[in-house]
């Protein structure tokens, strides 16, 4: 990585998983917790509070041998939506995405209404997103209660 004056910072490359960078700092450990990464027996490598041009201060968590699917990365684009995942393969960079917050989301915050149905019964939330930058908003597609970025309760 880089050299200051005689003393080297070196983070290992993996073999095979998966890169997210320019996570905001302060979601950091919200993205852990989702993606539910203290359950993970490999290598995980954090950074925290790193430069960011873009960002002014950012993220970035590399997995060895994790593959994210769609629900896991629409996760991670509520939390950090211009977030870069990268797929690494035999230590090369084999794919790369800038995340999307998508147009809906579904089962993975609950809705911030005490009283929506959905609180109450076994049915999954559902949500229209109704503000992707540079917080997400939520709106509930059976209340139709909003729910921010700072109220968001993970399933």
């Amino acid at each position: 990585m880089g050299n200051i004056q005689g003393k080297q910072m070196v983070v290992s490359a993996i073999q095979n998983g998966t890169v997210i960078d320019h996570i905001p700092s302060k979601n950091l450990f919200k993205v852990i917790s989702i993606l539910k990464l203290e359950n993970i027996d490999t290598q995980i490598t954090f950074g925290l509070n790193l430069e960011s041009k873009k960002l002014g201060s950012k993220a970035i968590i590399k997995i060895a041998d994790k593959f994210f699917v769609q629900d896991e990365i629409n996760k991670i684009a509520i939390l950090a939506p211009e977030a870069k995942l990268s797929i690494i393969k035999d230590y090369q960079v084999v794919e790369k995405m800038v995340l999307t917050c998508p147009d809906k989301v579904q089962g993975i915050t609950k809705c911030f209404n005490p009283k929506c149905v959905t609180n109450h019964q076994n049915i999954t939330p559902k949500f229209t997103v109704i503000q992707k930058s540079p917080n997400v908003s939520l709106r509930c597609e059976y209340c139709e209660k909003t729910t921010d970025f700072e109220h968001f309760q993970f399933l």
